[in-house]
């Protein structure tokens, strides 16, 4: 584990009242983990906006009865080769299925593949989830 520093500082009283409330809503047992946790969030925006190596999901849910959507939906994944580092596919019902795809690569890359996708016809939902490969985490 890394050294930790003390870190003071001062804002309003009702600001700090807010940040009390939104450390115990979210469960946190320390208002320093809240903290962290915000600074994560930051560094991993400004990854995204950077257009740095990030991670992501896409969740995917299609009708797979769409004439050639699974065909076109494989090939997209293929012709990624790299940036996709694996999928799960599960079945929702007798027409919808949903997938999870978990991407790798510069944002703006990860970004364009999610549009392809999402633009396919069938494709219902398609959400990106955008995380850090962690290196400036830490």
């Amino acid at each position: 584990m890394s050294e930790l520093v003390r870190v003071s500082i001062s804002i309003e009283k009702p600001l700090y009242e807010r940040l009390e409330k939104l450390v115990r809503q979210s469960g946190y047992t320390n208002r320093s983990e809240f903290v962290r946790d915000l600074v994560r969030r930051q560094i991993v925006q400004r990854e995204w906006e950077n257009d740095r190596e990030v991670a992501g999901t896409v969740t995917l849910v299609y009708d797979h009865h769409v004439r050639g959507l699974t065909d076109r939906l494989t090939t997209l994944q293929h012709g990624h080769r790299g940036v996709v580092l694996a999928a799960t596919h599960v079945h929702l019902s007798h027409h919808m299925c949903m997938e999870v795809i978990i991407l790798r690569s510069r944002a703006s890359e990860i970004r364009k593949l999610t549009d392809e996708m999402r633009k396919l016809r069938g494709v219902l939902y398609a959400e990106l989830a955008t995380a850090s490969t962690g290196e400036e985490l830490h």
